[in-house]
């Protein structure tokens, strides 16, 4: 090993981060340590250190340690995300392509931070921090709907999203492993998952045209038609 390459794998030195928010700064200082040494509470430690931000501020703004480390730095990756969208009209978009496009950006945000994005996903799969995750994750997925403009308020509001956390988490898990160029594979295997979904929502629109010809469950067991078969309930309606 060259001594070049060794001073590219060296921990950055520390440096004061300036920002406008203190739990903003600590994060951004944070997520120069993370890749090294992941979600710990000496990393969480050295980034208030370097923010400038007092004890008493960080067990206000981070009360659960390296948990709330993780929560931040989803929050920013989703404030960061709905950002992009005010600025580009997705009104002319076919819905595939706006959740193609909602998912990518959400990633192309974590790209400058893609080992920090990689340990905080490893952070929560472990058991304790099961419910975290899933909070998380459901934020996200429901500001991507609200952000592509999903207004959606009966039980497709809990499917839609139950969907789009399925297709973002497995998007995002092969992201993780990708080294093709312009990570093309990540791209290809979206659009295979969108795919997916919606041959799965075609086949949900015929099963309920299909269906609705079919005697409703009071036609089959209201007194005085035990007897009635779907064909002779049809042909009653007939």
């Amino acid at each position: 090993m060259t001594a070049r390459s060794k001073t590219a794998k060296a921990k950055p030195k520390r440096a004061r981060v300036k920002s406008g928010h203190p739990k903003h700064a600590v994060l951004m200082a944070a997520l120069v340590h993370i890749p090294f040494d992941g979600f710990t509470d000496s990393v969480l430690a050295r980034a208030a250190e370097e923010a400038d931000v007092s004890g008493t501020e960080m067990m206000r703004l981070f009360p659960e340690g390296p948990l709330s480390l993780v929560e931040a730095l989803s929050e920013w990756a989703d404030a960061e995300m709905v950002r992009t969208f005010a600025h580009r009209n997705l009104a002319p978009l076919k819905i595939r392509e706006r959740i193609a496009f909602a998912v990518n950006t959400r990633i192309s945000v974590l790209k400058p931070h893609k080992e920090a994005a990689r340990r905080a996903a490893a952070f929560l799969t472990l058991p304790p921090h099961a419910a975290l995750a899933l909070k998380l994750l459901y934020r996200t997925v429901d500001a991507i709907w609200r952000g592509i403009g999903d207004t959606s308020t009966d039980f497709n509001f809990y499917t839609k999203r139950a969907i789009l956390a399925a297709v973002y988490f497995s998007t995002l898990l092969r992201w993780f492993s990708d080294s093709s160029a312009n990570e093309q594979e990540t791209g290809d295997f979206l659009r295979r998952r969108i795919d997916d979904v919606m041959r799965f929502e075609k086949f949900k629109a015929q099963v309920r045209e299909r269906a609705s010809g079919l005697p409703s469950l009071s036609d089959i067991f209201s007194p005085g038609r035990r007897g009635t078969t779907p064909d002779r309930a049809r042909a009653k309606r007939g």
